[in-house]
C-alpha cells in the first residue's frame, strides 16, 4: 500500500474519468484531497480510535470503597473488580459500580437536615424512612425511631446484585428492621417501653443481625442498630409523666423520712454517749469513795492491831505529863480521867472570873 493516500487516489482518478466518460458509473471523489500531502496514516487511526472510545467509552474507573460487577450479555461475573481503571465491550459487557462503604438508614419523623446529605447522591450511603409505627401490647400506636449501620460484603456484591437487584437494601435492610421492631416492641405496654428501653435495643440489635447473618453468603455487614427514641401517644405520655412526679413526690418523702430518722439516731446516739458517760463518771467517783473507805479500813485496822495494853499504858504515861505540865501553869485546872487511859483525859480550866481578870492585870 503506497504510504501517500493521495498518491493512491491520484492513480485512481483516471479510470473513474474514463468510466465517466463512457457514461458509467459514479463520479469518485478522493476525501483525503484536501489533507496535505505526506500526512501520516498513523495519526488517522489514532484519531479514528480516540474518537471510537469516546462515542463509546468502553471503559470505567472504580473508586476507592466500590467494588465493580461486570456483566456479560446479561450475566453477572461472579468475581468482583477492584478500584482502577477497567474496560469492556460496548454493547454485548457493561461494569456496575456498588458502593461498599458504611450505609446508614434512619426512620424518624423528625425532618431536620442531616449531616451527610450534600454527599448523599456522590456516595449513597445515606437513607431516611418515615419513623415505624407499632402496636404495643394493648393496640396502641407508637412510633420508633432508629438508626441502621450496615455495608455490603464487597466479595459476595455481584451475587447480592445478581438476586436481590438494585432495591437490595429494601429487601435485606428495611424489611428484617420493621419485622423485629414489631415483634419486640409489640410485646410490651406503651408504659412500660421507656422503663425497657435498654432491653428493646439491644433485643432488636440482636435479632436484626441473627435475621442478617441468616441469609446465604452472608449478604451484608451490619455494624450497628441504635435506638434512638421511643415516641408515646401524648395521652399514655402524660400519663406516664404524672406516674412520674408522683414516684418523685413519693421519693423525696422517702428521703425525708430517711433524713429524720437519721437524725434521730444521731440525736440518741449522742444522748446514749452523755449517759455513758455521766454513768463512767458515776462509777469512778463511787470506785474512788469505795477504795478510799477501803483503804481507810485497812488503815484502821493495821492501827487496831498495833494497839497494845503496854503502848496504851505508855501513851497514857505521856499525856498524863502533859497534864502534870498544864497543872504547873494552872493549878486550879480540872481534870477528867478517862478509864482506862484509851480515850484521851480532859482538862478544863477551872480558875474564876475574878481570878482570869487579875491575871490579865
Amino acid at each position: 500500500m503506497p504510504a501517500d493516500m493521495n498518491d493512491y487516489f491520484k492513480k485512481k482518478r483516471p479510470s473513474s474519468n474514463n468510466n465517466n466518460n463512457n457514461g458509467g458509473g459514479n463520479n469518485f471523489e478522493n476525501p483525503l484531497n484536501n489533507m496535505p500531502k505526506g500526512f501520516p496514516l498513523w495519526l488517522i487511526i489514532v484519531g479514528v480510535i480516540a474518537f471510537a472510545l469516546f462515542a463509546f467509552k468502553p471503559f470505567t474507573i472504580i473508586n476507592s470503597g466500590e467494588v465493580g460487577i461486570k456483566v456479560t450479555t446479561g450475566k453477572f461475573e461472579q468475581k468482583p473488580l477492584g478500584a482502577g481503571l477497567h474496560f469492556y465491550i460496548p454493547v454485548f459487557q457493561k461494569i456496575i459500580p456498588v458502593n461498599t462503604r458504611i450505609r446508614l438508614i434512619t426512620y424518624s419523623n423528625d425532618v431536620s437536615r442531616e449531616l451527610g446529605d450534600s454527599y448523599k447522591n456522590f456516595e449513597g450511603a445515606l437513607r431516611r424512612n418515615r419513623a415505624i409505627p407499632v402496636l404495643d401490647k394493648r393496640g396502641l400506636t407508637v412510633n420508633i425511631d432508629l438508626a441502621v449501620q450496615y455495608s455490603i460484603k464487597p466479595e459476595s456484591a455481584p451475587a447480592t446484585i445478581e438476586k436481590w437487584g438494585s432495591s437490595w437494601e429494601e429487601k435485606i435492610i428495611n424489611s428484617k428492621v420493621r419485622e423485629v421492631v414489631r415483634d419486640v416492641v409489640g410485646q410490651y405496654t406503651a408504659e412500660q417501653l421507656p422503663e425497657m428501653r435498654n432491653a428493646i435495643a439491644s433485643a432488636i440489635q440482636t435479632k436484626v443481625r441473627e435475621k442478617v447473618d441468616a441469609l446465604p453468603n452472608q449478604p451484608v455487614i451490619l455494624s450497628s442498630v441504635e435506638l434512638r427514641n421511643i415516641v408515646l401517644p401524648p395521652k399514655i405520655k402524660e400519663k406516664i409523666e404524672e406516674v412520674q412526679a408522683a414516684k418523685q413526690d413519693v421519693t423525696i418523702a422517702e428521703q425525708e423520712k430517711e433524713k429524720a430518722k437519721q437524725q434521730a439516731q444521731k440525736a440518741a446516739e449522742v444522748a446514749r454517749g452523755v449517759a455513758e458517760k455521766n454513768r463512767i463518771e458515776a462509777q469512778g467517783e463511787a470506785d474512788k469513795i469505795r477504795i478510799e473507805a477501803e483503804e481507810q479500813a485497812k488503815a484502821n485496822k493495821l492501827i487496831s492491831d498495833s494497839l497494845t495494853t503496854e503502848l496504851l499504858q505508855l501513851e497514857q504515861i505521856k499525856t498524863q505529863a502533859k497534864f502534870n505540865d498544864a497543872l504547873r501553869v494552872n493549878k486550879d485546872a480540872q481534870i477528867f480521867l478517862t478509864p482506862g487511859g484509851a480515850v484521851p483525859n480532859i482538862w478544863v480550866d477551872a480558875k474564876g472570873k475574878q481570878q482570869r481578870l487579875m491575871g490579865q492585870q
